[in-house]
């Protein structure tokens, strides 16, 4: 009996291997990060969380387009849902190529290393590897700061019965910079080549200090707002 349910389990999660992350529920995702596979993990974790924050500007936006008080900033409010549109389905797209992008990186844990070919074979794939792992993180902080900039230009003209959604959307966009650096951070640390781990490390500190300044100051706004609402 036990044998059979181990089997069930076995089955389940070679399904779940096949199935992208965007076409996941919920419930399934948590469960696939919750479990003992090394992926998904936090940087898919760290996509998804800015998919979401851009898809809260596009609510922002929806919820703000057509309404009288806001007529003037149509264009503005279009262009934003757009570009907010656009980011949703990129970070969908990097929170599967980080998965992929893993599977190089895992194989070359394991090659053997018992020979001095084998480990100067295994140290050339890993240093392949760790590069490519580095590459998605990074693009995803770049991202990052794009949809932080949008929430930055939404501020202002979104109705302010929904600031408070313009809020959340720039945190979670600012937790996935900043989780998504990490994933660079623990691949640069691998690296033999310092040079182009310092390369790597230099492009993710400057997006962070940029992206982190710039969401701070989005928060700063919306919670001025917010207070200013309850003083009337």
């Amino acid at each position: 009996m036990l044998l059979f349910f181990q089997e069930k389990k076995r089955e389940k999660h070679d399904r779940m291997k096949d199935i992208k992350v965007s076409n996941m529920s919920i419930e399934d995702f948590i469960a696939s990060v919750a479990s003992k596979e090394p992926a998904p993990g936090g940087g898919a974790v760290s996509a998804v969380t800015a998919s979401m924050g851009a898809a809260l500007g596009c609510m922002v936006c929806n919820l703000t387009i057509g309404k009288k008080k806001y007529a003037a900033y149509t264009q503005d409010l279009e262009y934003l849902l757009a570009e907010m549109t656009r980011l949703t389905d990129a970070f969908q797209r990097l929170a599967q190529a980080d998965e992929t992008a893993f599977l190089p990186l895992s194989a070359a844990y394991r090659l053997p290393n018992t020979t001095e070919a084998e480990k100067a074979e295994k140290e050339r794939v890993m240093e392949d590897a760790l590069r490519v792992a580095s590459d998605v993180p990074l693009e995803m902080m770049s991202r990052a700061v794009e949809a932080i900039k949008l929430h930055a230009k939404l501020c202002p003209i979104s109705s302010a019965l929904a600031i408070s959604d313009v809020g959340a959307g720039v945190v979670c966009c600012k937790s996935a910079l900043i989780s998504a650096s990490l994933n660079v951070f623990i691949n640069t640390g691998l690296m033999k080549k310092r040079d182009i781990a310092a390369e790597l490390n230099s492009k993710a500190e400057r997006l962070i200090e940029e992206g982190t300044a710039i969401a701070d100051r989005v928060l700063d706004d919306v919670k001025a707002i917010i207070e200013r609402k309850a003083a009337k």
